[in-house]
């Protein structure tokens, strides 16, 4: 595959389920936060009338191209921000929007991004270290790899990566580097196979795996970003309004999961107190008490979907 010639394709994970828990009215208001090639919202788009309105946000050049060009037959129901959906609150001001009746949020890497040479996101491929899903960001892959001592090395791969090796593989990292800057994914291929055990290497998938997926969280601070969202964005939802968030690794997952439960109940008082004195209520109830997953004809078509797992959030009404 030659790199800037894949079109920006994203099969969306979890779509029908994804909808039907957003519980979609067609005068209502929407924002798919990870708005991609623009999957999700086209459904969504499609299902609004007179009054609806989607906001899509995405911080790629590449995707929002894509998804102007998707979205174009409900160009005056649709609009397109680049951004960050940690921005979401700066971006709703700006459109004199005052609540959302649903907010999607698609995390982790695109398959566009993933199968584009010059991205630098996968591990199949040798090319330049890059990973910015931003690409008017200065902080590379290359700057995390060459640049972090084996100390902050390790912490991003033991954090992100959750590999039992990271402290060899960092400590492999910064040998190599003293040779030369790491420049190439095929690079830090070779770098990370040797400081895996090659009994080991046979098991658990490719060993680059789980380090560049903890580069490219370190890289573009996805965790720091999710974890602002889970904060505010229930502050942008209308009453009833529903939060639904697919994550693909069980640092998203948690991280979800435990922000809905805090949501549902904020209360802090000792378990043995007769009634609740710390004054914290609860915003809302969480939908799904065990994450949606992918179904199997849904695996058989699409293996990239095989770790994704939907949580829903709904905020509370008036009457609640």
């Amino acid at each position: 595959m030659e790199g800037g010639q894949n079109p920006f394709v994203h099969t969306s994970v979890l779509l029908q389920e994804t909808l039907e828990a957003l519980k979609i009215r067609p005068g209502g208001i929407y924002m798919d936060g990870t708005l991609g090639g623009g999957g999700h919202s086209y459904e969504i788009a499609a299902r609004l009338g007179e009054g609806g309105r989607l906001i899509g946000i995405d911080q790629d050049q590449a995707a929002i191209e894509a998804a102007g060009k998707r979205l174009a037959p409900f160009a005056e129901k649709v609009t397109i921000v680049r951004s960050n959906y940690c921005h979401a609150g700066e971006v709703l001001k700006d459109l004199q929007i005052k609540g959302l009746d649903g907010i999607l949020l698609d995390l982790g890497v695109s398959s566009y991004q993933l199968d584009t040479l010059e991205r630098g996101f996968s591990y199949k491929y040798d090319t330049a270290l890059d990973m910015r899903m931003d690409t008017r960001q200065e902080l590379t892959a290359r700057d995390i790899v060459n640049g972090c001592t084996e100390s902050e090395l390790f912490h991003i791969i033991r954090d992100y990566g959750e590999d039992k090796f990271a402290k060899n593989i960092a400590k492999h990292i910064v040998r190599a580097r003293q040779e030369g800057p790491i420049e190439r994914t095929g690079e830090l291929n070779e770098i990370i196979r040797a400081a895996i055990p090659a009994k080991m290497r046979k098991a658990g998938g490719h060993p680059s795996k789980k380090t560049f997926q903890a580069i490219r969280i370190a890289c573009n601070r996805e965790l720091e970003v999710l974890q602002e969202a889970l904060e505010n964005f229930i502050d942008y939802l209308n009453p009833g309004g529903r939060f639904c968030v697919i994550t693909f690794h069980s640092l998203e997952d948690r991280m979800v999961k435990a922000a809905f439960r805090k949501n549902e109940n904020p209360c802090t008082c000792p378990p043995d107190f007769p009634v609740c004195v710390c004054g914290s209520s609860s915003r809302g109830r969480v939908i799904t008490r065990r994450p949606i997953l992918p179904g199997e004809e849904e695996l058989a078509v699409n293996k990239r979907s095989r770790s994704a797992k939907l949580r829903v959030f709904e905020k509370r009404t008036a009457n609640e």
